[in-house]
C-alpha cells in the first residue's frame, strides 16, 4: 500500500487516511490512484465490514483537487469530470460496498467537500469546517455536489454556500444537517470506529444490499423509490425463515437492553 494512504484494519472496520497532511492531504493523482486501490481492495475483502474514511494531520480532512498540480501538469483539469474511478475519488468511494464513514477532522474544501459528500455517514470533529470554492476557483464541480448538496441541506443554504465560497462551522454543518454529529477533536476517530464496529457487528451481505437499496431509491422519485423497496423486500424476505428470525430475536432484544 502506497505511504500516501495508510490503512488499519480491525475487527471488521478499516481506517484509511488520505496521507499528505504536508499539504493538507490535497487530491494529486498519486493520492487518488492510491485511494482507489485501497477502496477497491477493502470492497474485496471479506474480512472489511465497514469503513472509516480520514485524513492526516489535524488541519485538513482533504483540501481537495492539487491546485499546484493542476497549475503545473498539462490536461490536469481534466480530473474535475474525470470519468473513472482511478481519477475520481467520489467514483472510488462509491464503488465500495462496504458502509463508508467520513471523519471529517479539519477542513474539507471544494473537491474535498465532493468527496466528504461521498460518504455514507460523515462525524465531524470540532475542527471541521466546510467551504466550496468551486466559484472562487473558476471550476465547475463535477463529481457531483452541485445536486448532493442541495438535496442534503436545501436549495437555499446550498446556493448561499455555493455562490459564496464562504466556510460553515462543524456546529453549523450539523445544525443544517449536513453532519450526523460533532465530537471533540480528540474523540472523533474513536466515535467513527465505534459506529462502524455497530454495522460490522450486522450481516455484511445484509447491510450491502441495505445500502444499495438505500441509494438506489434515493436517486428515484419517490413513488418509484416504494415500488423498488416492495420488489427488493419482496423476494428478499421471501428467502428468511420463521426460524432464522427466531434465532436472532434473542441478541436483538439482548442488544436492545445494553443500548
Amino acid at each position: 500500500m502506497s505511504e500516501l494512504i495508510l490503512l488499519d484494519i480491525a475487527d471488521g472496520v478499516a481506517t484509511v487516511t488520505l496521507n499528505r497532511p504536508e499539504a493538507m492531504n490535497a487530491l494529486s493523482r498519486a493520492l487518488r490512484a492510491a485511494l482507489h486501490d485501497a477502496m477497491r481492495r477493502l470492497d474485496a475483502d471479506d474480512a472489511v465490514r465497514a469503513v472509516v474514511l480520514t485524513g492526516a494531520g489535524t488541519r485538513a480532512f482533504t483540501a481537495g483537487l492539487d491546485l499546484k498540480e493542476l497549475g503545473s501538469t498539462a490536461g490536469a483539469l481534466g480530473a474535475a469530470n474525470a470519468s473513472g474511478a482511478e481519477e475520481n475519488p467520489v467514483k472510488a468511494i462509491a464503488a465500495c460496498r462496504k458502509p463508508v464513514i467520513g471523519a471529517i477532522n479539519g477542513v474539507a474544501i471544494t473537491g474535498g467537500f465532493e468527496v466528504a459528500l461521498a460518504c455514507d455517514i460523515l462525524i465531524a470533529s470540532e475542527n471541521a469546517r466546510f467551504a466550496d470554492t468551486h466559484a472562487r476557483v473558476g471550476v465547475m464541480p463535477g463529481w457531483g455536489l452541485s445536486q448532493k448538496l442541495s438535496r442534503l441541506i436545501g436549495i437555499a443554504r446550498a446556493k448561499e454556500l455555493s455562490l459564496t465560497g464562504n466556510f460553515i462551522d462543524a456546529a453549523t454543518a450539523e445544525r443544517w444537517g449536513l453532519v450526523n454529529r460533532v465530537v471533540p477533536a480528540g474523540e472523533l476517530l474513536s466515535a467513527a470506529r465505534r459506529l462502524a464496529a455497530d454495522i460490522a457487528s450486522a450481516d455484511s451481505d445484509f447491510i450491502m444490499g441495505y445500502k444499495k437499496l438505500i441509494d438506489d431509491g434515493h436517486a428515484l422519485p419517490f413513488g418509484e423509490g416504494l415500488a423498488l423497496e416492495h420488489r427488493i423486500s419482496s423476494a428478499a424476505n421471501a428467502r428468511v425463515t420463521p426460524q432464522a428470525v427466531e434465532a436472532r430475536r434473542a441478541a436483538v432484544q439482548a442488544r436492545g437492553r445494553t443500548q
